[in-house]
């Protein structure tokens, strides 16, 4: 048996746990902490190929190995890979208090309502879009995406979350838990002793009682009638368009969406219910009021900035998809620079014939595939005589340019 023993938030290793361990492999810190049996051997954790074979060796030979952790080596830790290597058999897991677990209890915080991310050797983001999206987060931190690389994302499209920085968590001489705004974050150096970060929007941070832990299920229905949007004078993606779009766009918990020429908002608010970060562009000043209020209808977080594309993309984010719904005679020159900067996909709705083929070329341009379809829609709707007749909706024509797949020698990737 491999036994695997998570030191919780500063809880010693019980000493039985080790005596007869043949090999102790973990972090410095946690080998430091253990007084090892006598010949026993000793690998310090960094790369994690080697240790893996080593510890193959032992196995084979039926000796005993221990390998020490951090919290609860199953929440985003070595037991993962030990389990793909060795099977879960043969491991003997001893949990510890996970840092997740530890920061929220600091603070009297319930966190079956919080999303946990790793930023730990990965890119950071992900772990920034969901803190966007989300109103309780967790985010287990790694060099390069730490709290001062948070903060910096965070600070240019939600100042106003509050950011829990906890550092050496269970440790009674170093132990800090410290709330700082995302700017505030993003100027300091936060050294190497940080156990998590927690990322709030206090307004909501005490949920409502739940039944399913982690983040909110998706939404009962999409594509919401036109009636549950305040709009000017029905300037809105019907909702048939929408529905489209959205199977298109494939909004999700981690992606950045950009809604540009929001007008109302709709799109933009439904990306968000389906748990993407979403920045909404709109020129109109009284456009931008109507779709902070339908995302505060709908409570969810859509950073809204108010300006014109193009120009106004440049200071966003590159997303992961774009839907476009306005535009004018500038439709083409933002449908480029849309296509240029997404890593998915674009999508494109147009009421004009004309604006169909420089749209398309914007997209094939930009080296997307690109599809499409024209949508013509009659609803049911009354006549007197308690009858009911079709009453058609303006066609919309809805362009589509997913990204191509990048071939390479080791096969396809995005």
């Amino acid at each position: 048996m491999i036994t695997v023993v998570g030191t919780g938030t500063g809880a010693p290793v019980p000493p039985d746990v080790v005596a007869a361990a043949e090999l102790v492999v973990g972090g410095r810190r946690h080998l430091d902490a253990v007084a090892l049996p006598p010949g026993a051997e000793r690998i310090v954790l960094g790369p994690l190929a080697p240790a893996l074979d080593t510890i193959e060796k032992y196995v084979a030979d039926e000796r005993r190995v221990v390998v020490l952790a951090s919290g609860d080596p199953g929440f985003f830790g070595i037991v993962r890979a030990l389990a793909e290597r060795f099977g879960s058999p043969r491991l003997d897991v001893r949990p510890g208090v996970s840092s997740v677990a530890a920061a929220f209890a600091r603070l009297g915080l319930t966190w079956d309502d919080a999303v946990v991310v790793s930023a730990h050797g990965r890119d950071p983001r992900t772990a920034v879009h969901v803190c966007r999206a989300h109103p309780k987060v967790a985010v287990l931190t790694g060099p390069g995406a730490g709290p001062a690389e948070l903060g910096a994302a965070l600070a240019r499209t939600v100042p106003g979350r509050v950011l829990v920085v906890a550092s050496a968590l269970g440790d009674p001489g170093r132990e800090r838990v410290e709330r700082v705004s995302p700017a505030e974050a993003a100027g300091r150096d936060w050294g190497t002793a940080v156990s998590v970060v927690l990322c709030l929007d206090e307004t909501r941070a005490l949920g409502p009682v739940r039944t399913l832990a982690g983040a909110d299920a998706r939404p009962a229905g999409w594509a919401l009638e036109e009636g549950g949007f305040a709009h000017r004078d029905s300037m809105i993606t019907k909702f048939e368009v929408r529905a489209l779009a959205l199977a298109r766009l494939g909004p999700r918990a981690g992606d950045l969406v950009w809604d540009v020429g929001s007008g109302s908002g709709s799109v933009a608010v439904e990306c968000a219910r389906l748990g993407a970060a979403v920045s909404a562009v709109e020129k109109d000043g009284d456009g931008v009021g109507r779709i902070r209020a339908n995302a505060a209808a709908h409570g969810v977080d859509v950073h809204v900035v108010h300006g014109e594309a193009p120009d106004a993309l440049g200071s966003l984010d590159d997303p992961d998809a774009v839907f476009v719904g306005g535009g004018g005679r500038e439709l083409a020159d933002i449908v480029g620079v849309c296509a240029r900067r997404a890593r998915r996909t674009v999508v494109v709705a147009m009421a004009a014939l004309d604006r169909v083929p420089a749209a398309r070329a914007a997209l094939v341009g930009a080296g997307f595939d690109v599809d499409g379809v024209l949508l013509q829609s009659s609803r049911l709707a009354p006549l007197p005589g308690d009858v009911t007749r079709l009453a058609a909706t303006n066609p919309v024509f809805l362009l589509w340019g997913v990204r191509s797949p990048v071939r390479t020698e080791e096969g396809v990737s995005q």
